[in-house]
């Protein structure tokens, strides 16, 4: 890749102006990386565009210059996927951050790429409506991240992923023209719809710049069972038991080792004093209080059959709130121990047996090994956290974990699973593609981005090489 020179940095803030091209050693730390700390970021230069047509300008001066481009959001990935490690320049959206054109019929608005989560959240509230995508880093991540990675988080049992939720996007391709995907149509059957193809590429077949995103009527008052369960089968059986009777919005699990550490380090209660090995966290909307009689009586039923060894329901919002963080602080707790994660799915019915088989290859392989266990279970998908112990190196600690990886995607492949089910490929799980797509699939991926980014300009060496 060829060096970045005067010539190329004046011309850059000739578009986008002086003190938007950034090259002081803290700004390439700071934009150059994600959340991992696996790779060292070394961009060559950070670029904070405010307007489409700079985007554009940006992306054909580095056509023609050779030089790569990474597009940055809010920097809360998972998987490497917006660092920058080999001289690229890093396209940081930040400035794309206006929220227009809201149409209260077709309930839909316009949203720039750097429009973080929870301001798009905010501002559906205030026009009497909701924005469902909802994770831990909302109040940082942006929707041109979003769309570039198909965030799920908690809601996606009843409301999906990102791509469920985007009515239309434009794009910015490799060679700098400008893409407008299906334009807020609900209903386009003319030919292939490259909208979703953008959705979740993370940035390898141009820069979403901006979207038309869908809202939704908000939910009534919601409220929160947190249940004790014996073990994965029996959280598999409330599961069911509950969304056969009433419309779950979430479906969370932990495991007690999560709990653990969330207590110790967030100042939080027990939810109850009986122990369990699991818990499951759902929310439900309580239209009436026929709908809360429903769930007690589940709830009864759960114990009789020894599914549920104790529970507690939310008797307030702020209740509700604390119940929630007992599984949305786990990431940020666990963070000190600067933890390896495994992000991997199958389908819901198979979870108990899979995540029995990956934890029983971990435990033998390495027992000093603490293994905390959280997700998404009403959707499959599953986070697998292993923990540094304090006295190993952490060269030490990636090369263990690299292997457990290898064991564990033996297993997710059989079963039929995902690598990564909600962070992305990246540079961290690009290594182990071939677990969830075959030969074909990876090259008929590869031809895509050559059709959108003929120069190989855009986030190289992500997914695949």
């Amino acid at each position: 890749m060829p060096a970045i020179d005067e010539v190329t940095l004046h011309s850059l803030e000739g578009i986008v102006g002086v003190g938007r091209v950034l090259t002081d050693a803290d700004s390439l730390q700071l934009y150059g990386r994600d959340w991992t700390r696996v790779h060292t970021p070394n961009p060559a230069a950070i670029i904070l565009p405010d307007s489409i047509e700079q985007v554009q300008e940006i992306v054909r001066l580095a056509a023609v210059a050779g030089l790569a481009i990474v597009p940055s959001g809010g920097r809360s990935g998972l998987s490497a996927g917006a660092v920058a490690c080999n001289g690229e320049l890093v396209l940081a959206l930040d400035r794309l951050n206006t929220i227009e054109d809201f149409n209260p019929i077709d309930r839909t608005v316009r949203c720039g790429a750097g429009v973080v989560t929870e301001q798009l959240q905010n501002y559906a509230t205030e026009q009497g409506l909701f924005y469902p995508v909802d994770f831990a880093s909302s109040g940082s991540s942006q929707i041109g991240g979003n769309i570039s990675t198909n965030a799920g988080g908690i809601k996606v049992i009843r409301h999906g992923m990102t791509r469920d939720w985007v009515a239309g996007l434009k794009l910015v391709t490799g060679s700098g023209e400008l893409l407008d995907l299906n334009r807020g149509l609900v209903k386009n059957n003319t030919g292939y719809d490259l909208r979703q193809l953008v959705i979740g590429a993370e940035g390898t077949l141009g820069v979403v710049v901006e979207a038309t995103m869908r809202l939704a009527r908000p939910p009534g008052e919601l409220a929160v069972l947190v249940l004790g369960a014996p073990d994965m089968a029996a959280i598999m059986n409330v599961l069911r038991a509950y969304q056969d009777a009433i419309e779950l919005s979430a479906f969370e699990f932990f495991s007690e080792l999560a709990l653990q550490k969330v207590i110790a380090h967030q100042g939080l209660q027990r939810p109850f004093d009986t122990p369990a090995e699991f818990y499951a966290l759902l929310e439900f909307e309580q239209r009436d209080e026929a709908t809360m009689e429903r769930a007690m009586n589940l709830f009864e039923h759960c114990v009789e059959q020894g599914w549920v060894l104790d529970g507690v329901v939310s008797q307030s919002i702020a209740q509700a709130e604390s119940l929630w963080r007992l599984r949305e602080d786990i990431s940020e707790t666990i963070s000190r121990w600067t933890p390896y994660k495994n992000d991997i799915s199958t389908v819901t019915s198979r979870v108990p047996a899979f995540l029995q088989e990956v934890e029983a290859v971990v435990n033998k392989s390495y027992p000093e090994f603490e293994i905390v266990w959280f997700g998404h279970i009403g959707d499959g998908n599953v986070h697998l956290n292993i923990l540094k112990p304090e006295d190993l190196p952490m060269a030490e600690f990636q090369q263990r974990c690299g292997e457990v990886s290898k064991w564990v995607f033996d297993i997710v492949q059989r079963y039929g699973g995902s690598i990564s089910a909600e962070h992305g490929v990246g540079l961290l799980k690009k290594p182990y593609l071939h677990y969830s797509r075959s030969e074909l699939e990876v090259s008929i991926m590869r031809q895509i981005k050559k059709a959108f980014d003929p120069a190989g300009i855009m986030n190289p060496g992500k997914i695949f090489d």
